[in-house]
């Protein structure tokens, strides 16, 4: 039975699932992340790296130019450095310009991967310092682990993949980069630009496939480690709604005060209005005393069946009437009134229960 219990056999239940998550602890693949945000980047480079390399062109042509540069040589020291200080303040706003928006919408990108994977958390214990991680042993043991032995086979095999998809895709480039000595200047920056974009989406979309497994096998792993042993189900069950034998022991007292209460309220009863299935109300009404009559018992289950019997064992007729039985247990309360609406109905039960009497 202990062996047993020591098996993680049992499906976690949302408080275990709510606990480890408010611990920081979610299925997620870093290399998920990092291949969308490669490829995201890629997009976001084509689309809006225009502005950004045509700065950077005209930077680089207007520098190798090498007019401004010799006028400030010739013209000495002073007039150097106010020549510095002025490149300095064109660059500055220039790139921010064009980069700013490059590097937002990659910051964007990254923010939005996560949160897709792992949803918006607000943990504060987790910026408090754990003195565990400080711990030689315990760091020597979770190097040395099987997740880390793990992740170190896949890193090699990713590292692999990428060398390989980056070999492929240029040696099919290699008679247009053996061409590339008759070409203008222009032409080989174009032709080198394609050829390093199209190998990194030939690679982006390789580890997109890679990560993808990678979060399904992190999905499974986050799975195997949320379930419970019989034991730790016992133990959260006990912790959530007490000891399960106190509660049968509760429950039972209940359930004997209920059918000693039965024992008393229905001998008292006038008729007994039931539904072939269930439930069961018992009716008890004195004209001298009540203005209407009232609900002595009612109940479903083992408590319908002790009302049948009682009635039974003291005479009491047992009418069958679904839809008023229906009707009185769902709108009136024990020892209440019968509502207006249901006189009727309930007069000509009486009637015929008072009949039924009077011939016995």
């Amino acid at each position: 039975m202990a062996e047993h219990d020591g098996e993680k056999s049992q499906d976690p239940t949302p408080h275990r699932r709510q606990q480890v998550r408010e611990a920081g602890h979610v299925a997620h693949s870093q290399d998920l992340s990092s291949a969308g945000l490669l490829l995201g980047s890629l997009v976001i480079l084509i689309f809006t790296g225009g502005a950004l390399l045509n700065f950077l062109g005209a930077m680089l042509g207007g520098y190798l130019s090498g007019g401004p540069w010799l006028a400030s040589v010739q013209s000495g020291a002073q007039a150097n450095a106010d020549l510095v200080m002025s490149q300095w303040n064109a660059l500055v706003p220039g790139l921010a310009k064009v980069l700013l928006p490059v590097l937002g919408l990659i910051l964007l990108l990254a923010i939005a991967l996560n949160v897709l994977q792992m949803g918006v958390w607000f943990l504060p214990h987790k910026l408090l310092p754990d003195f565990s991680r400080v711990n030689p042993l315990a760091g020597l043991s979770r190097l040395f682990s099987t997740a880390n032995a793990a992740r170190l086979a896949f890193g090699v095999f990713k590292i692999a993949v990428v060398a390989g998809v980056a070999i492929v895709s240029v040696y099919h480039q290699r008679h247009a980069i053996a061409a590339l000595s008759g070409h203008d200047l222009p032409q080989i920056a174009s032709l080198a630009w394609n050829i390093c974009l199209w190998t990194c989406i030939k690679i982006g979309i390789a580890l997109c496939v890679l990560a993808i497994l990678d979060y399904g096998y992190q999905r499974w792993r986050h799975e195997q480690d949320l379930k419970m042993t019989p034991q730790e189900m016992r133990e959260e069950m006990r912790n959530l709604q007490g000891d399960p034998q106190v509660i049968a022991r509760r429950r039972g007292v209940q359930r004997q005060l209920a059918m000693n209460r039965l024992s008393q309220s229905v001998p008292k009863a006038d008729v007994v209005i039931a539904n072939p299935a269930e439930p069961v109300v018992a009716l008890r009404y004195n004209s001298a005393s009540m203005a209407a009559p009232v609900v002595a018992a009612k109940g479903t289950g083992l408590i319908a069946a002790r009302i049948r019997q009682l009635a039974l064992e003291n005479g009491i007729p047992i009418v069958e009437k679904p839809a008023l039985a229906e009707a009185l247990y769902k709108e009136v309360d024990l020892n209440r009134t019968v509502p207006d609406k249901l006189y009727g109905t309930v007069a000509e039960v009486l009637a015929y229960a008072y009949q039924l009497k009077n011939k016995s």
